[in-house]
């Protein structure tokens, strides 16, 4: 199994505390946050990682190589210009088997990954995504699934009352390569906004992984200032 870390992000929200570097290589306690990543993967035996570049994609591949130094093997993919979440997928399609994990590059989250793969299949799923319950979920979409996992509608932020609470995305995901039919090619494309939305309207099998395990999204200036505190409690050493 392959694992993908889609780690392109320009880190808009997070400026001017971080402007000369781009998002997963946001610093905490002194190493970039994807070798928190990075680690965590080869924690849980995944040990072949693709990394999905763009933004100053050059200070990520000088400082990860070739994985060796971090006990992985790392391939990039580098993007001329932004194809968001999906198309950055798309983009790295020659180094993918048929079954890989997706993670987004500025979230972290306990998980049990093996678990959640054995749950895919047996749900034998074109995709699973992890989810997990929050308070107050403005800042996210909000996935409602059915009693048994599957994914059956996505609420956006703009619509979500304050005091509501329910899963989002937690962006750790498998997928089976033949969801890379359903993404054009050189183009900008957004998982969230585009891809699951029509798997769901084409009642293709996407499915919810409900996890308990600690979530960050490191996005806010407050919650990387959060995760700052929290990795030496979290992260398992």
């Amino acid at each position: 199994m392959k694992a993908l870390i889609l780690s392109g992000g320009f880190g808009t929200r997070l400026r001017p505390t971080l402007s000369d570097r781009p998002k997963p290589m946001a610093l905490v306690l002194g190493k970039p946050f994807l070798e928190y990543l990075i680690r965590f993967l080869r924690g849980q035996r995944v040990n072949e990682i693709i990394l999905c570049l763009h933004f100053l994609a050059d200070q990520i591949m000088e400082y990860f190589g070739d994985g060796s130094h971090f006990g992985v093997s790392i391939e990039y993919s580098v993007e001329d210009k932004p194809l968001g979440t999906a198309g950055a997928i798309k983009n790295a399609e020659k180094y993918l088997e048929d079954t890989f994990y997706i993670l987004n590059g500025d979230t972290y989250l306990e998980i049990d990954i093996k678990n959640l793969l054995k749950y895919h299949r047996a749900k034998r799923g074109i995709a699973t995504m992890s989810l997990v319950k929050v308070r107050n979920p403005q800042r996210y979409d909000l996935v409602k699934i059915r009693e048994d996992g599957r994914v059956a509608a996505f609420l956006e932020k703009a619509s979500i009352k304050s005091g509501r609470e329910g899963y989002i995305n937690a962006g750790v995901h498998v997928f089976e390569k033949r969801i890379l039919d359903y993404i054009a090619g050189e183009v900008e494309v957004s998982l969230e906004r585009q891809v699951f939305p029509e798997l769901v309207k084409r009642e293709e099998p996407l499915y919810g992984y409900v996890a308990n395990g600690y979530f960050i999204d490191i996005g806010t200036p407050e919650d990387y200032l959060r995760f700052q505190s929290d990795v030496l409690r979290v992260i398992k050493h």
